[in-house]
């Protein structure tokens, strides 16, 4: 069965339909409806409106909308009002999951279900994620209890395997949030293990922005006969002529403005630090695509002049759990700020009052570009996103039309100040700002080798010397993408009569260790070469002896029987008629002998 919930219009304030929560049928619950009213909510998203009646109507579900539409209280509502007509749980016993792809995510659906879990009176939620460690997961399980678990594959399906005291056989409720996310991250096995300890009479909701093959087996792994719900966005088509306009499906919020940059790599952090001061006051987030490269620009984009003012944030999966909701947390209870990232943030995540998106590197894989742009405009309200591409990289623009993700070329600004002379500044009085630009330098070219799309994005076509200068590098690695393939180096300008070892750490400690090391390396590199004369030396004498008469008829010996050898495999050749007699006795030595 298939239902397609109404459309988003393209006018904001059509984003949320006319249907009131208090007009769903069956009818929410007194304790949800006033939950719904002290959060905000009166009025039901297109999402909210078709999925909500059917999962508390004990029917499965596979709902497929665009990001922003708001999702999560489509599915925590009927959880909620599900576990609230059955019987109160025991304290181990487990009544309902929700399965999200990342710790971020899988935080927030957690916080956003607080208020309305709080109206079951006999039912604890835990959050499961790694970053913790499990061991007292286990403890805080086996002191108070769980009934309701919200987590991540991995944690999740530990904790399964670990605690046998927890009782699975009264599941009501299954959630798979970003449910094409999680099989990208490859959580198929730990999914099944979950759902094969799940009883089969339960409901399951299976939520995606985007479906995929994937999806669709883990839909008919998990789900009995679900209703599949679409709800789309509509654009305003006007290819064909400007008087008749057409309503296309889009797979962005109603409310977004995408535009895309195309300039030389050398170009790109001029222009973006053009595109950061003309929006100083708004909500920014920047995508890139390794983490080595937002440790990178989270560090020289506070030092250049033109951001010094900024509040800039970084935040990426190889920090540690405190770090990354410390950032998060930072972000969001900011008004105006810029916050640096990979595609950790780029799923789910409901950041308020983000006004725009930039995508200084567009992700590698395509289906992550309509996630991060879904970090703004979200519910109907306005916002703007824009990609900055490389020439060669313009064909990108036509893959995304084809996908129904409509862009606009924005022109790029002309007579910019050239912010690389700074960024080369700081690399060069400080070897942390250096080093950290070679490792983002090094990551990109390796990243962009694994692009999803490479008929668009070649890195055999990188202009390695341009890339480099835009990375504010001092010098170009010797890496063996650039050794080995003839990448283009044209652009790129070392700087002159410069010694990298002799640039320091602003960090005492840290130089000061350097130190030490170079130290211990010019000790082991002498100690080495002291051992390599001592071998030799030794081996000197016995190399200036005379041979005995015993050793020189030995190999006297050795070399007569190489000889004949070789006169033996002549002699065959000459009998199969390989060479005749006067080559023979050429190759022997006894043609004068003919």
């Amino acid at each position: 069965m298939k239902m397609a919930a109404p459309a988003e219009s393209s006018d904001p304030n059509r984003a949320l339909t006319s249907t009131r929560f208090s007009d769903l049928k069956p009818p929410l619950s007194e304790p949800v409806l006033e939950a719904l009213a002290l959060s905000g909510f009166d009025f039901c998203t297109p999402v909210q409106a078709a999925t909500i009646p059917l999962l508390c109507s004990y029917k499965d579900v596979a709902v497929d909308a665009a990001t922003g539409s708001g999702k999560t209280l489509a599915f925590v509502i009927p959880l909620v009002e599900i576990l609230r007509r059955s019987p109160s749980p025991k304290p181990h016993q487990v009544v309902g999951l929700i399965i999200s792809p990342t710790r971020e995510l899988s935080s927030q659906i957690y916080h956003v279900a607080q208020p309305f879990i709080s109206t079951l009176s006999n039912v604890k939620s835990m959050l499961l994620v790694g970053g913790v460690e499990v061991k007292s997961d286990m403890r805080k399980i086996e002191e108070d209890g769980a009934n309701l678990l919200i987590g991540t594959p991995g944690r999740l399906n530990d904790i399964m395997e670990r605690m046998d005291m927890l009782d699975f056989r009264s599941v009501e409720i299954l959630i798979l949030d970003e449910a094409d996310r999680l099989l990208d991250m490859g959580f198929q096995k730990q999914i099944n293990s979950i759902i094969s300890r799940l009883p089969k009479l339960r409901r399951t909701g299976l939520f995606s922005a985007t479906q995929t093959e994937a999806v669709e087996e883990l839909a008919k792994a998990g789900l009995r006969n679900p209703v599949r719900v679409e709800v789309r966005a509509e654009i305003k088509s006007l290819e064909n002529s400007t008087s008749s306009q057409q309503l296309l499906p889009s797979k962005t919020p109603s409310g977004l403005h995408i535009e895309y940059l195309e300039c030389e790599a050398d170009k790109k952090p001029s222009q973006l630090v053009e595109v950061l001061t003309k929006n100083a006051s708004q909500k920014v987030i920047i995508y890139f695509m390794t983490c080595a490269c937002v440790d990178y620009w989270g560090t020289v984009l506070p030092l250049l002049a033109p951001l010094k003012s900024f509040s800039i944030i970084s935040l990426h999966g190889k920090m540690k759990q405190s770090a990354r909701e410390k950032a998060l947390a930072s972000f969001t209870s900011l008004s105006s700020g810029i916050l640096l990232c990979t595609d950790v943030a780029a799923r789910g995540l409901d950041i308020p009052g983000v006004d725009s998106i930039v995508q200084y590197d567009p992700p590698q894989d395509p289906n992550m570009f309509i996630h991060r742009v879904g970090r703004t405009a979200r519910l109907g309200r306005q916002g703007s996103a824009i990609v900055f591409l490389l020439p060669k990289e313009e064909a990108y623009v036509e893959f995304l039309r084809v996908r129904r993700v409509p862009l606009e070329e924005r022109k790029a600004a002309d007579n910019l100040c050239d912010i690389i002379p700074q960024i080369r500044s700081v690399a060069l009085k400080d070897r942390d700002v250096m080093e950290k630009g070679l490792r983002a330098f090094v990551s990109y070219v390796r990243a962009y080798k694994e692009h999803h799309c490479s008929f668009i994005f070649r890195w055999k076509e990188l202009e390695i010397g341009k890339l480099g200068m835009g990375f504010g590098l001092l010098q170009l690695p010797a890496m063996p993408e650039v050794k080995h393939h003839n990448l283009s180096t044209e652009g790129f300008t070392a700087v002159e009569n410069i010694n990298l070892e002799e640039i320091r750490f602003k960090d005492k400690a840290r130089e000061k260790q350097r130190k030490k090391n170079l130290q211990a390396k010019k000790e082991a590199a002498q100690e080495q070469k002291s051992q390599k004369q001592k071998v030799a030396s030794k081996a000197a004498p016995n190399l200036m002896k005379k041979k005995t008469a015993k050793q020189r008829r030995a190999v006297q010996s050795v070399e007569d029987d190489e000889e004949m050898a070789q006169e033996y495999r002549l002699l065959k050749k000459l009998k199969k008629g390989a060479i005749n007699e006067s080559e023979f006795a050429k190759m022997t030595g006894t043609e004068d002998l003919l």
